[in-house]
């Protein structure tokens, strides 16, 4: 038992690091269906596109991978590395929002 009178919690095999696995998971996935991705816009820009409103559209304050694409780089590899990009960010965001989290629980 623990000084809190809880059980200690048994780990996995893969123990504090199974976000590896979840990381590595997630790689695979981009790396083997990033080059099927759709030259086609998307749903939304098909609309505005079917509807006749296209032009009217603003362009984002900012864009971090335009188009998901990396600019200067051509076909696969740059959208597989958008793509991983992507991935990066996220997997950052919510380690920090894991942190912030704990720190509150803590306090």
């Amino acid at each position: 038992m623990t000084d809190d009178g809880r059980q200690p919690v048994e780990r996995s095999p893969l123990g504090r690091h199974w976000w590896l696995a979840g990381l590595a998971i997630a790689a695979a996935v981009v790396i083997v269906l990033a080059p099927l991705a759709s030259p086609d816009p998307d749903g939304l820009e098909r609309v505005a596109e079917d509807k006749g409103f296209l032009e009217q559209a603003q362009d984002a304050l900012f864009s971090i991978i335009p188009d998901y694409t990396i600019p200067g780089l051509e076909g696969s590899l740059s959208t597989i590395l958008a793509g991983l990009i992507g991935i990066a960010l996220v997997f950052g965001l919510m380690v920090l929002l894991g942190r912030v989290v704990a720190r509150r629980r803590q306090s």
